[in-house]
């Protein structure tokens, strides 16, 4: 899709704050929830490491699972960070709703069945398609081609199941702490009355 230098630097600051929002979603444990029905699509977190400062980067993003592939799109192009940031290194870690996984990234926008591929992640991200005015249900497969030429679309071969420490639900321990912290000051409050 064809946008202004001006609506992309607004668009990618609006993704920014998206992001950091389902991203503290993965970590509170939370990320079930709204996620994977036809209007919120399919969110899953790529951990991947910066070209250049070689820390740990995450990446919230549509995608298409199919068997031991999961499928997702740069929508800002080659100039997408994470997107660059795997052309470096293409091993990344996967957050799912099924699982944690290990896992290689390539780009295979140029593959033959490309545009079959990024119609089903464009209908896996729910609302987001028909927001920017493309449903992909209904374009044609050239539309599609030419509407999304600058996509980059990468696939991700799930190797290994991860377990561990730093991934989805690290934050979850928040839940009961909060719990109690609240039933204390409730009942602080309630001692004050009386």
């Amino acid at each position: 899709m064809d946008i202004s230098p001006t609506a992309e630097v607004r668009l990618r600051k609006i993704f920014k704050r998206l992001n950091q929002f389902m991203l503290l979603l993965w970590r509170l444990g939370l990320a079930s929830y709204g996620n994977g029905n036809k209007y919120a699509g399919w969110i899953m977190v790529i951990k991947h490491r910066g070209r250049k400062s070689g820390l740990i980067r995450y990446a919230p993003v549509n995608y298409f699972e199919q068997g031991e592939f999961v499928y997702c799109t740069a929508g800002f192009g080659p100039k997408t960070h994470w997107y660059r940031n795997l052309q470096v290194d293409p091993q990344v870690e996967l957050w799912l709703p099924n699982g944690r996984w290990a896992g290689s990234a390539e780009d295979i926008s140029d593959d033959p069945h490309s545009v079959d591929l990024l119609r089903q992640v464009l209908i896996a991200s729910g609302f987001a398609g028909p927001l920017f005015g493309a449903n992909p249900r209904r374009l044609s497969d050239g539309d599609i081609k030419r509407m999304f030429e600058t996509y980059r679309l990468v696939r991700i071969r799930k190797e290994q199941a991860v377990t561990g420490p730093g991934g989805p639900g690290e934050l979850v321990w928040i839940w009961p702490l909060s719990t109690f912290l609240l039933a204390g000051l409730l009942l602080r409050r309630r001692k004050e009355r009386t």
